[in-house]
């Protein structure tokens, strides 16, 4: 091999390596998980190597003038492949640390959200900077219980908004509605039911024991439409879905009651109202008249005001599903599915201004994620997405259904 090939190769290596190896020495100043100290010593003196060879390369290519290696097309070409690749890690590094913190903020929150995903930004962030972000992006839930009165099922309109107009207007004696959209890019699915005293809580036929997945809930119950409901219990993040947290009520039976802490209770009264309250046992619950209810977090809306959310609420996008009810009692049925990666879909925010716009005075989040899921008839409408990355829900011990009883 001749000096100027040399030259060629050696600039080619060093550009390559020391790319690579400066994205590696600044993760590690930033987290030690994915690079400890130790590796980061070591890629720090490989580093400095490589710059000296490049520099060397550079000096042989300018003082030989080996520069016009440059004009042949193989060299052209290797050449720019060398120069994407370090122009990649240079950009992959910008939006990591560089000044623009919304792709900062969307991974961290996003990721923080997840059951068994945190990794992707613990890999790249401490434990301080991921802190600093998540108290810039919360929400804070309105600290009211819901105040059945405001819901008027006689309710009369008059000029009708564009969403009013897609829930308003159906068929006759139709009872539910399904208005598709998109959120952020990915599908989302609004159920509109007409008739709330039609929705009930639909339970694992092994709950307590395990879970099971929502299609199958819901081709027992011979129901119209339904959703994953309340969240359950996940040590490991690798549980078979079998118990519910908080309180479950099915049907005005008791079915689990845990301490709620921080958690809502949502579900209907026997009034068909949407009912959303915190600090409460499963007796107080039936006291107070809930026959459905299963439990969850956060609480969007409460007696028509939303709750104040920072940023991206600390959620970040994913797969969604919430629940709300409009003054005039029709009752909102919300899934958003998200991507390959499980890292897109809705946030807070989204949810919130969605339940907004059609109308609902009333509303919470339900379980996300893989659990994210709505059925029509037996069949699946929205495109959940495991762990695995397979197109398919995880079991769940609770659903909200739609059944014509």
């Amino acid at each position: 091999m001749n000096k100027k090939r040399i030259g060629l190769l050696l600039l080619w290596i060093s550009s390559f390596f020391m790319a690579s190896f400066g994205v590696l020495v600044t993760i590690g100043f930033h987290s030690s998980l994915l690079v400890n100290k130790l590796l980061r010593t070591i890629f720090i003196i490989l580093l400095i190597i490589f710059f000296i060879m490049l520099l060397i390369s550079i000096y042989m290519i300018i003082v030989n003038k080996y520069y016009t290696l440059f004009k042949k097309w193989k060299t052209i070409l290797f050449s720019a492949l060398i120069a994407l690749y370090v122009v990649g890690c240079c950009t992959f590094l910008f939006l990591l640390y560089g000044p623009y913190k919304g792709f900062r903020d969307w991974l961290i929150t996003t990721a923080m959200a997840t059951y068994n995903h945190k990794y992707y930004c613990q890999w790249f962030y401490n434990s301080k900077e991921i802190n600093a972000v998540l108290k810039k992006n919360y929400i804070k839930e309105v600290d009211e219980d819901t105040d059945s009165s405001l819901i008027d099922f006689e309710k009369k309109y008059g000029h009708l908004n564009e969403y009013e107009r897609q829930i308003l207007i159906h068929k006759k004696k139709e009872l539910y509605k399904i208005i598709r959209f998109t959120v952020n890019g990915e599908q989302a699915y609004l159920a509109a039911i007409y008739d709330p005293s039609k929705i009930k809580v639909g339970l694992s036929k092994n709950i307590g024991y395990s879970g099971e997945y929502a299609v199958d809930i819901a081709k027992r119950h011979n129901a119209l439409v339904t959703i994953n409901g309340g969240g359950f219990l996940d040590p490991n993040y690798n549980s078979n879905g079998s118990t519910p947290v908080g309180i479950t009520i099915s049907e005005g039976k008791i079915i689990s009651d845990y301490a709620t802490n921080n958690y809502a209770v949502i579900g209907f009264n026997n009034d068909n109202v949407l009912m959303i309250t915190k600090g409460i046992n499963a007796h107080q619950a039936i006291n107070m008249g809930y026959r459905d209810a299963v439990t969850m977090n956060p609480v969007l809306i409460v007696n028509g005001k939303p709750s104040f959310i920072r940023g991206n609420g600390g959620w970040g996008r994913a797969a969604r599903t919430a629940i709300g009810q409009r003054e005039d009692g029709i009752v909102l049925l919300l899934v958003v599915d998200s991507n390959v990666t499980r890292t897109n879909g809705a946030s807070m925010v989204d949810l919130t201004e969605i339940m907004q716009n059609y109308g609902a005075i009333n509303a919470a989040n339900l379980d996300g994620g893989t659990s994210a899921v709505m059925i029509e008839k037996g069949e699946l409408i929205s495109d959940p997405i495991n762990s695995a990355g397979k197109h398919k829900t995880r079991p769940i011990p609770t659903v909200f259904m739609v059944t014509k009883e």
